[in-house]
């Protein structure tokens, strides 16, 4: 290719689109691509897009017209959950060329011989029931962590999900391609990879096409957990039944997972779980939670929590406030209840006002500030290992410690993707910690 056109990518939602968006970038850079930055004028621009978000729309239309606006000529192409969703809404969009469905995302290649602007957006989008192989993906070169995909789509059927409409069925990368993946990452000298999936618990189903388990996701941390190179190993979310009680065991021996885990609550309230279809009580969220402290009491506790759910009272919030007010959690990620076309919450009684919403989510986010500052507090005058960030952020390096807490010190460059042991001395005004360094580096 003597003239090689720029392509440039924008990613809403999660982990999982990260590591998607990063596979699909490798491939335009395999076909004679050059990649360039989404501030830049490009030839081509790929928005990976996000369904669970109240203003999906909202961003998408955003982000196409700052694209737009670098270049009018330039081909725009909609893929990800919202483009399986809805992909005639995102059609509509003004300066939308192509728009690709869950299966068609990872060929989008093929799908472009001529970036002149369309008149009318060409949409090729499958029926869901489609979405039955699985692709492999993972994010590198974007940040000092890596995003590992293991496992795709969902079979649970929550009421207010559209993500197996989105995605699909629950389907797993093979293990030995998971660990091919991640020795990949290794070579690469990133340090600390993330695991992610729809619902990663579910590992094992749908691994080779067969519907039943071929392995548990205990058997994938611990065949991980064996490879050399990789510093550091992170699991993202995952469901609290799905987490079991040997591995949380394994992870607290692990030369490799931290301590750290984010479990999906969503309500305190045990009947406002059944209304949503969570296969689970809040007793065995109880039991979780009880059984890191147990084994691991410095972890970090993360936890999703959903407000304003059709039916939800007064008093069911509250239920909800108290359980995680008396819970040993570190933060909390609150999302609002919106509606979402064809699930079944969406057509339930007892539709929780918008500015009720709006108050309980405020109440949750002011317990999360506490809940971080009271985990924080614990930590000060600990020894921790830290993996710096490569931002400069006013002046300042951040990064995580192991048990994810965040530490700040003035910006070095010497220090980016570097692992160093510290000691935990205050938290800042801006809620992030202090921190005095016990070695100049790592060896690793």
């Amino acid at each position: 290719m003597t003239d090689r056109k720029k392509v440039a990518f924008y990613t809403l939602g999660c982990k999982l689109n990260f590591s998607e968006t990063s596979t699909i970038a490798r491939n335009f850079t395999e076909e004679g691509f050059d990649r360039v930055d989404f501030e830049e004028v490009a030839d081509i621009y790929v928005i990976n897009t996000c369904s669970v978000t109240e203003n999906a729309d909202k961003q998408f239309k955003q982000v196409v017209r700052k694209a737009m606006k670098l270049n009018d000529k330039a081909f725009v192409a909609a893929v990800g959950c919202y483009a399986q969703l809805k992909p005639e809404e995102l059609a509509d969009v003004d300066g939308v060329d192509l728009v690709l469905g869950a299966t068609e995302k990872f060929k989008i290649t093929d799908y472009i011989n001529d970036l002149t602007k369309n008149d009318r957006s060409e949409v090729h989008s499958c029926e869901i029931s489609e979405a039955d192989f699985y692709v492999g993906s993972y994010s590198i070169g974007d940040r000092t962590r890596a995003f590992l995909k293991v496992q795709d789509g969902c079979d649970y059927k929550c009421t207010y999900c559209t993500i197996p409409l989105a995605r699909g069925i629950s389907r797993s990368d093979a293990l030995e391609n998971v660990l091919k993946n991640a020795k990949e990452i290794s070579a690469q000298n990133i340090k600390e990879i993330v695991l992610t999936g729809v619902n990663i618990g579910d590992y094992g189903k749908g691994e080779f096409g067969n519907k039943k388990h071929e392995h548990t996701f205990l058997e994938l941390v611990q065949e991980l957990d064996k490879i050399e190179g990789i510093e550091r190993l992170r699991i993202s979310s995952i469901e609290p039944n799905l987490l079991k009680n040997e591995t949380i065991e394994f992870v607290s021996k692990s030369r490799t997972f931290v301590p750290h885990f984010h479990i999906p609550l969503q309500s305190g309230s045990n009947e406002i779980l059944k209304l949503m279809k969570r296969r689970y009580l809040r007793e065995v969220y109880t039991e979780r939670v009880n059984k890191i402290r147990e084994v691991m009491p410095h972890a970090c506790i993360g936890v999703d929590v959903i407000v304003g759910f059709p039916g939800e009272t007064d008093e069911h919030f509250l239920e909800t406030y108290h359980f995680l007010n008396e819970m040993d959690i570190s933060y909390l990620h609150v999302f609002t209840y919106s509606e979402r076309d064809n699930t079944e919450a969406a057509d339930m009684e007892g539709v929780v006002p918008a500015a009720v919403r709006a108050k309980r989510s405020k109440m949750l986010r002011g317990l999360s500030v506490k809940k971080r500052r009271a985990f924080y507090e614990s930590q000060l005058g600990t020894d921790r290992i830290v993996l710096f960030e490569s931002e400069n952020k006013e002046g300042y390096i951040h990064g995580f410690t192991e048990n994810y807490v965040k530490v700040k010190t003035p910006w070095n460059p010497e220090l980016v993707n570097t692992l160093h042991s510290i000691n935990l001395t205050k938290i800042d005004e801006e809620g992030s910690v202090r921190m005095a360094f016990l070695k100049s580096k790592i060896t690793v």
